[in-house]
């Protein structure tokens, strides 16, 4: 297997991933509480996805309190 002939410089390495990058990650509106929510996950906030309630919050956030007092 050969080898490089001369190091490759810092700058030539940057420029040379300079597409390799984290892309911006598209978020959308939950219909019924109008919050930021990433697509095809259920609403952290009211809990619903495509109309429906799939997650209890009262019984969540009762949840995370009972661990912050532990």
């Amino acid at each position: 297997m050969g080898l490089p002939a001369k190091r490759r410089t810092t700058q030539s390495k940057k420029e040379r991933n300079s597409h390799i990058k984290a892309k911006k990650q598209g978020t959308m509106h939950c219909p019924q509480c109008k919050k930021a929510t990433l697509p095809h996950k259920a609403c952290a906030s009211c809990g619903t996805y495509r109309g429906k309630s799939v997650i209890n919050t009262e019984k969540r956030v009762a949840r995370a309190s009972r661990k912050i007092k532990a």
